[in-house]
This record gives C-alpha cells, structure tokens and sequence, in this order.
C-alpha cells in the first residue's frame, strides 16, 4: 500500500534526512521525500498498521530534523 501525506520543512537536506529516516522505520518498504511539492510518498510493508508505522515515522523525522511536520 502506498501513501502519500503533506509535509512542512526547510530545506532540501532535511527533506533527505526525513526520506532517510523514514527508510529506517519498521514498517516502511519505501519512501522519497519531494521538497519542491512538499510531500512525502511512504510504501508500506505488506500487513502493517498504516496509523502505528506513520506515528514511528513521524518520531524517526522529528529526531533527525526537530521542525519538521507531517501531516496525518
């Protein structure tokens, strides 16, 4: 399942560290960031709690890049 959420951050380079961080999270099979749209697009693992994996994400960005903002 593929999803796609309205983000808000800075740069271009913290836009990478969220895509990055984002790859890490138990539950994400993949994830690009486009800064220009401001959006993030997550592919999710077959079976997982899309609302659980998203709050993890949200967690993982926010400790690599501590303004940043996704919208659930």
């Amino acid at each position: 399942m593929k999803k796609t959420y309205k983000i808000e951050v800075d740069c271009a380079n913290c836009a990478n560290k969220m895509e990055e961080a984002a790859k890490k999270t138990e539950g994400v099979k993949d994830c690009v960031v486009n800064y220009m749209a401001l959006k993030m697009k997550v592919e999710f693992e077959e079976g997982a709690d899309v609302d659980s994996v998203m709050q993890s994400v949200l967690t993982a960005c926010k400790k690599v890049e501590d303004d940043c903002e996704i919208y659930l």
